[in-house]
């Protein structure tokens, strides 16, 4: 068993991703893991960084297929003893002017978004080894989300003592809603992608809770953070920040510290703590 230490970066081809995977092949010591769902365009995410000197390493993964989650997570156990570090980046989001039904949309963005997210969390946080580091790429359109919520929901979402189970039951019901039209009534904001990303911080915001509880011993520091409005294919060429600017929050939770007791629990923007 390798006793180096080892990252993980998922949905990291393109993009913000990849950009993270470049920045800790330069700054992390240890092995670093561009994961992709299709093989070919991982390995070539991977040529491309090795043309620049660096040396990540490629394994596949699907976050929508759990299959795919308990490979990566049987392999690392197997190659490392664990993880030290997560970065939990895989996601999508429809165009503003996708015509798909809204319902769809909500179905599609939050089973990635969320329901992957959190499978990723559920396989992979037990091996997390002690000093090791978990980062959520969430988005300040969980913020703006939050505030097109009814009270109601606000105050569930921003709850100290909601539990996991009761965030999947909400983000089910914000599925189940759209499907029958009453999102909007229900106290839902009409964006799929803010909800998604609302789960992401919220998830986020239990996790480091559950960690405290059970593992308060092992300095394990996991926060959610937004990258800002970067130009990808999913944000588009107006966008302000570059892949690489949106990947230093993201790569600075990453790469906290052994010594550091936080930020943990923490919704970030510009490597700074976010009022939720």
């Amino acid at each position: 068993m390798s006793s180096v230490p080892v990252a993980v970066v998922t949905g990291s081809n393109k993009g913000i991703g990849f950009a993270i995977v470049r920045a800790l092949c330069k700054q992390f010591q240890g092995d670093v893991y561009l994961t992709a769902r299709d093989p070919s365009r991982g390995q070539e995410a991977v040529a491309k960084l090795q043309e620049e000197g660096l040396h990540p390493l490629f394994h596949q993964l699907d976050i929508d297929d759990l299959q795919s989650i308990r490979a990566l997570r049987d392999f690392l156990k197997e190659k490392y003893g664990g993880l030290n570090v997560l970065v939990n980046n895989a996601g999508i989001a429809f165009k503003v002017r996708d015509t798909t039904p809204f319902a769809t949309q909500a179905e599609v963005t939050l089973k990635t978004n969320f329901f992957g997210t959190r499978n990723v969390c559920t396989e992979l946080l037990p091996i997390m080894k002690p000093y090791g580091r978990v980062v959520n790429v969430s988005s300040m359109a969980s913020s703006s989300a939050l505030g097109g919520c009814s009270r109601e929901l606000q105050q569930k979402f921003r709850s100290d003592t909601i539990t996991e189970d009761e965030l999947v039951e909400l983000m089910t019901k914000f599925v189940e809603d759209t499907k029958k039209s009453v999102h909007e009534k229900e106290g839902w904001p009409n964006t799929a992608y803010g909800v998604s990303k609302i789960g992401v911080t919220v998830l986020s915001r239990i996790q480091a809770r559950m960690l405290n509880e059970k593992r308060k011993g092992d300095h394990i520091l996991l926060n959610a953070c937004c990258p800002g409005w970067v130009r990808t294919d999913m944000a588009g060429p107006q966008a302000t920040k570059s892949p690489d600017e949106g990947a230093e929050t993201p790569v600075y939770l990453a790469l906290l510290p052994s010594d550091a007791d936080g930020p943990h629990g923490q919704f970030l923007s510009n490597k700074t703590i976010r009022s939720w």
